[in-house]
């Protein structure tokens, strides 16, 4: 084995289970082997990994194999095994119904019989614990293209955390991923973005992009290590055990004209194979257009990265089997980085990073992305990462998350400056290629700014209620007279049922009108500390207006009304 990860280790870190050689081992006497039985619970991981006794000279270049999978149902999908270094190669399965599925093999090296027409059996029973993940199924696009949901259709609330760097040693293992992944988890967060190739702030072969194991890739992108994934394989197996979604980035854009179209969509293939059984969200790339930052050329990079990664996306699209959503990183607006955004099942948003002065822009761009023609979930998945250039403090956080979800958004990605690169105490990242350094605050001292805790009040609040649902009603209230105001009041809900009305300022209690004859409940919620105060039923005066008291203290709050 070439891997410095003891393979029996790992798959007992990750809860899964292996039929090694499942589907080559050879019987006895040359005769045909017996396809391998395997057992595994509904939505969990389970490996087939198999040997090769003919030689290749590049296995990653030269041999693909896929494998089509028959559910109980009679359905089939069909996804790719991966080349896990040396003679090895393997398939990662999990099953959404329950029952025995068919499972056969094919290799475009046909004469192979060690990889080409293996089969087997896997047997999928009912799911157990408490991960939301494995009990409701991975994530989707709901009906009506608004918001995601699990498979068995809970809605998903995405709020994401931004590790970019993550799968590097910055972030140690075990001890500081797993601290940072359980903090997270308490505070609400339900998908992390990290990236699984080559790193944006810094060239491929930069020291700061390495793991235990070297760098993602071989030199010149020839092929990728299979070390640096048996690495990575322990991260991402363990935000998905906590019921953290990840969100996996492929590579920062500006990569794919120094790699070219065909390299990327081969490392792409290698990434679905890798991960696609598991509940995660594709991320075809990070800021798509954005060129090399030092790039002599930045409009003609731009225009080929465009192209080429319209043609990645598609392919990806192609070949996951389990249909994981797909969206790609954007410069603004995730549809603008690609020829044909219809291949995307959800548009990420950046939004900038300029303090008070963004959020008129996380406003503008929230409300024309989910009113759009092409209709979408939308995450703004970017902006104003707390602590960055020494603001975007936890005010700016809780402006941000609120005025994109009380918008149509499906969900918010929060960022801590710190966090984004893994500043470590001995080491902090340093300067990017420009010459610039963003900020040398260590992670663990960013992992608990409090905006990261305030946030996550704003989802738990949103998930006790049917937020899928909210609609924009800006007659509910007064509305600013200045358009895309930061500190606007925003007020959204379901008729007759729910109001939620967000007052960023608060000098002065929200006036709520047309109330009709629905009888309401009405409470404060605290957004800087998730406490909510309730303030008994509401008494409308005869033109249906009612203006609540003050709430304690002057900063913002959110109203909330009930229907009784």
């Amino acid at each position: 084995m070439d891997s410095h990860v003891n393979r029996r280790d790992f798959l007992k870190q990750a809860g899964m289970s292996a039929a090694v050689g499942g589907l080559m081992a050879a019987g006895a006497g040359g005769e045909t082997p017996k396809p391998a039985r395997i057992k595994t619970r509904q939505h969990c991981v389970v490996e087939i990994e198999w040997r090769s006794t003919s030689s290749y000279a590049d296995s990653y270049n030269e041999v693909e194999v896929d494998v089509t999978c028959t559910r109980p149902d009679g359905t089939t999908f069909t996804s790719p095994a991966f080349w896990a270094g040396g003679d090895r190669w393997v398939f990662r399965f999990a099953g959404d119904q329950l029952g025995e599925y068919q499972l056969k093999s094919s290799s475009n090296q046909t004469g192979d019989t060690d990889l080409h027409a293996r089969k087997a059996t896997v047997t999928v029973t009912a799911a157990e614990g408490d991960d939301p993940l494995l009990r409701h199924g991975r994530v989707k696009v709901a009906a009506n293209k608004r918001y995601l949901e699990h498979a068995d259709g809970t809605p998903f609330l995405w709020l994401g955390d931004t590790w970019w760097m993550g799968l590097t040693t910055r972030l140690d293992w075990p001890k500081g991923f797993k601290e940072l992944a359980e903090d997270r988890v308490n505070k609400g967060f339900s998908v992390i973005q990290i990236i699984a190739g080559p790193y944006p702030d810094m060239d491929a072969w930069d020291a700061r992009g390495r793991n235990e194991a070297g760098f993602p890739f071989e030199e010149d992108f020839a092929r990728i290590n299979p070390a640096y994934y048996d690495y990575a394989d322990r991260k991402i197996a363990h935000l998905v055990e906590c019921g953290l979604m990840p969100c996996i980035v492929g590579m920062w854009g500006y990569y794919l004209p120094q790699l070219g179209v065909d390299k990327v969509k081969r490392f792409w293939r290698y990434l679905v194979a890798r991960y696609g059984a598991y509940p995660v969200a594709w991320c075809i790339c990070g800021e798509g257009v954005m060129p090399y930052y030092l790039s002599e050329n930045r409009e003609a990079d731009a225009a080929a990265q465009k192209k080429g990664w319209t043609e990645v996306m598609a392919h990806v699209r192609a070949i996951d089997g389990y249909r994981n959503p797909i969206g790609i990183h954007p410069t603004q607006f995730g549809r603008e980085q690609v020829e044909d955004p219809t291949l995307m099942d959800f548009e990420m948003l950046q939004t900038g990073h300029g303090d008070i002065d963004s959020v008129p822009n996380v406003i503008k761009c929230v409300r024309q992305s989910v009113g759009a023609e092409l209709v979408m979930p939308v995450v703004n998945s970017e902006v104003n990462y707390e602590g960055i250039m020494g603001r975007c403090w936890q005010n700016i956080q809780r402006l941000d998350f609120y005025h994109t979800m009380l918008n149509g958004a499906a969900g918010f990605t929060y960022g801590a400056n710190g966090i984004w690169q893994l500043n470590t105490r001995e080491k902090p990242y340093g300067p990017s290629p420009h010459g610039r350094s963003w900020g040398s605050t260590p992670w663990q001292d960013a992992a608990q700014l409090p905006g990261s805790a305030q946030v996550g009040y704003g989802a738990k609040l949103l998930r006790g209620l049917p937020w899928w649902q909210l609609e924009s009603h800006p007659e509910w209230i007064v509305e600013s007279k200045k358009e895309n105001d930061p500190y606007g009041t925003i007020a959204a809900g379901i008729p007759g049922k729910l109001r939620l009305i967000y007052s960023p300022h608060c000098w002065n209690a929200p006036k709520v009108k047309k109330l009709g004859d629905t009888r309401y409940r009405a409470a404060w919620f605290d957004p800087c500390t998730g406490v909510e105060i309730d303030l008994g039923p509401v008494q409308p005066d005869g033109e249906g207006t009612w203006t609540p008291p003050f709430p304690p203290e002057v900063h913002d709050w959110m109203l909330i009304l009930r229907a009784e």
